[in-house]
């Protein structure tokens, strides 16, 4: 989940708490030069330490409950699948499960130095286990299973134990992969087309990063030829694309120094304060600013790594390198350089170094040498640029449904750009897309905030304050400080017509201070899943490095850190319980356990003082609206469909022994099929609307056909979101008691839109 945000500056109390931390740092000057540099590792855990128990909101005791808890999830980091070590490291590694507080209080690195050290060795031993195992073909015939629920595996007694671990968990993954191949090929014989179901995830529940890299062989198995293939062709086939998918992920772990890894020790640390204290590392640091702002210095591509090589990915639409039209994807960089400097060879580096090599300040020139996808070579001059990330930002489409036109506003973030205060943040651009929406003369608007993680706090207030006159919008606690109350303070009203709030079990954070405000005012009818995320904190960036002087040891990052508490303005807390629904719409993963109240060390729910407010009085049909809508939903075959798929979904979740068997994993997948294809018509679905784009941006796709195509793409998904439709029924239940449709001028209802 993102977080809401406030930065340092914008909070003198906090930082007057925790800027005491220069006297002693301010003189502590490192040293570096090694690749282990434990000076600047106990440096971070000095600044780690004294900032959580200055800054934090509730910091917790640092004893053996504490140090039991970092061992756990440190452990359980390094090696999730348990694949990698032995019973007997772990034996070894447990003489400091109740050791770490001290370890931490006095900034002793041995254990940490301990475990990194043995992962290194175990997973080059585990590089030969997994070539020996794919160099035999498999064997299919045999009676023997395999159980993914890692949690409750024991570790691995010897090597032998460990190696025929590695065996079964491959062979699953081939199995998959094999019977995929298999169904293709005689579909295609019978003149079937092949069709995968919507539950792939039953092959592989663990979440351990070998297990899906392996798994995703499954959906490349494709049959190229019109020629069929044997069984022993097609195994092994399956074969080296799990080999080819191990080696991309060993390749990557290569890439990990040991600076990342102690990120992920750190990161054990700070978890057990509460879940959203992170520490950054320099790299990180900088891929959360992109995220929160949307936007970055560069040349406007996604890279990717492809064996040794650096492949261009994705052009960024309006980007320096989309716009030099010499850069494509599927270009392989094979050297960078600065302006007229020389070319450095980039071949075989890191991604994260790469990526350092290629951006750049605006203005600036690079110059990459790329292996072309016709196997010529070119040097490419680009200036890079400011790159605006287009999927960070809202966007808005117009429908017209039974003679009423409607605006559905899609928000993915609450962004903001802290660094420009003049630049683009969500607060301004949902009014810019209100104000757009009025001259279309729409009658409601969807405000869709599903899957938005959060963000920036500030935005929150402007855009609830759109649709409200003045008044509160949210409370704020701080450790032992009166509470602080966030008001609307503009009178203007930009839109006072019917609106619905779009939420789900992923709309977390700002996305529910948003949709609690609204409904608290009922200014709104609040739509979706039966409650949100559930994450009621507020976080603070801290740059470690300005506490230390003269450093040589680089970047340290940053911490963000939980510092506040926030409120409902009746008073109650969104933590644990977030927002429930006015309208609650069945959804296939309504049962699974994935909001904060299933987070470990999440911080508890309570409640404040209600802030004075005056509710909305503008909604005539509010209670009948909602009312509509759940006897519609309760009556609706697509929502019962989706209530029961749910239920079997959850009834699956305990699912974890699969047969490596061929002929018993083939019946027990072809049963699961057969189940899964009562659920087809999910989706399948059209609601039979038509989603266009606003004018101004219709004119933009003549000279950006990429925009234009990502819109097309979400038009044609809003045409098949069953949610979407229900959420502008509830719209024209909300209508005034006046009849607009009679109202409506006939040329408004037959006016054309260019679909996009």
């Amino acid at each position: 989940m993102n977080t809401i945000i406030n930065f340092m500056k914008r909070n003198y109390k906090i930082l007057l708490a925790i800027v005491v931390v220069s006297v002693t740092l301010f003189a502590f000057k490192i040293k570096s030069g090694t690749e282990a540099d434990p000076g600047k590792d106990k440096l971070l855990l000095e600044l780690l330490t004294f900032v959580i128990e200055k800054g934090h909101y509730s910091p917790a005791a640092i004893d053996d409950n504490f140090s039991k808890g970092v061992y756990k999830d440190y452990i359980q980091a390094l090696d999730p699948s348990k694949r990698f070590f032995l019973q007997s490291d772990i034996d070894e590694f447990s003489k400091f499960e109740t050791e770490l507080d001290d370890a931490l209080i006095n900034k002793d690195l041995t254990f940490f130095s301990l475990t990194y050290d043995r992962l290194m060795k175990r997973m080059d031993e585990s590089k030969k286990i997994y070539k020996e195992v794919l160099s035999v073909p498999f064997n299919f015939s045999i009676d023997e299973s395999f159980n993914t629920d890692y949690d409750k595996a024991s570790y691995a007694k010897n090597e032998k134990e460990l190696k025929d671990r590695w065996r079964k968990q491959i062979k699953l993954s081939a199995l998959s992969s094999l019977t995929d191949r298999l169904k293709m090929q005689e579909d295609r014989l019978k003149g079937v087309e092949s069709k995968s179901t919507d539950d792939d995830e039953a092959l592989v529940k663990s979440g351990d990063k070998i297990g899906n890299d392996l798994i995703k062989t499954k959906s490349k198995a494709t049959i190229n030829s019109d020629k069929d293939k044997t069984f022993a062709e097609l195994e092994k086939e399956t074969r080296e694309n799990a080999l080819k998918a191990l080696d991309e992920y060993f390749g990557f772990m290569k890439d990990l120094d040991r600076d990342d890894w102690f990120s992920v020790y750190i990161n054990s640390i700070t978890a057990r304060f509460d879940p959203h204290t992170n520490y950054f590392a320099a790299e990180e640091k900088e891929r959360f600013d992109v995220d929160i702002s949307g936007k970055l210095e560069g040349i406007g591509a996604r890279l990717q790594k492809k064996n040794d090589f650096t492949e261009i990915s994705e052009l960024i639409s309006g980007g320096p390198a989309w716009r030099g039209k010499e850069l494509e994807a599927g270009d392989l960089v094979t050297k960078v350089a600065q302006g007229s400097g020389d070319p450095v060879d980039v071949v075989g580096m890191r991604l994260e170094d790469v990526v350092k090599k290629i951006k750049g300040p605006k203005g600036s020139e690079v110059r990459l040498t790329v292996k072309k996808v016709d196997g010529t070579i070119k040097v490419i001059s680009i200036i890079r640029d400011i790159v605006e990330i287009e999927e960070t930002y809202v966007k808005s489409s117009v429908v017209v449904k039974d003679g009423l036109k409607y605006g559905v506003i899609y928000l993915p973030k609450f962004y903001i750009d802290f660094a420009d205060r003049g630049g683009r943040d969500a607060g301004k651009d949902i009014a810019l897309e209100v104000e757009r929406l009025k001259k279309e003369k729409i009658n409601g608007i969807v405000l869709d905030v599903r899957d938005d993680g959060g963000g920036s706090l500030s935005t929150v207030v402007d855009i609830a304050g759109l649709f409200i006159e003045q008044g509160p919008i949210v409370q704020i606690k701080s450790a032992g400080l009166k509470k602080e109350v966030l008001y609307d303070r503009d009178k203007k009203i930009e839109w006072d017509g019917p609106l619905v709030i779009m939420v789900n079990s992923f709309s977390a954070s700002a996305s529910e201070i948003l949709a609690a405000a609204i409904q608290d005012y009922k200014r709104g009818i609040i739509v979706g899943s039966k409650q949100t995320y559930g994450k009621g904190t507020v976080q603070n960036v801290i740059d470690f490095n300005q506490f230390v002087r003269n450093s040589s040891v680089g970047d340290l990052g940053a911490l963000k850190t939980t510092t506040q508490k926030f409120y409902r303005i009746n008073g109650g807390s969104t933590q644990l319980e977030g927002v429930s629904s006015d309208i609650v719409m069945p959804d296939r993963f309504a049962y699974l356990k994935m909001g904060e109240r299933d987070v470990e060390n999440a911080m508890p729910w309570d409640k404040i003082d209600a802030a004075d407010y005056t509710v909305w009085n503008k909604n005539e049909n509010f209670n009948k609206a909602i009312l509509n809508s759940k006897n519609r939903i309760a009556s609706n075959p697509q929502f019962q469909l989706i209530e029961d798929n749910a239920k079997w979904i959850d009834s699956r979740k305990e699912d974890n022994t699969y047969s490596l068997n061929i002929d018993k994993f083939r019946m027990a997948q072809n049963e699961i099929e057969q189940k899964a294809k009562k659920y087809k018509p999910i989706s399948q679905y059209k609601n039979d609307l038509k989603f266009n784009s606003l004018p101004y941006e219709i004119a933009e796709f003549a000279k950006d056909s990429v925009l234009k195509e990502k819109r097309e793409r979400w038009h044609q998904s809003l045409s098949k979101d069953i949610y979407i439709e229900e959420a502008l029924n509830v719209l024209d239940d909300l209508q005034p008691k006046t009849d607009l449709k009679k109202s409506i001028p006939s040329k408004l209802k037959k006016e054309k839109f260019v679909k996009s």
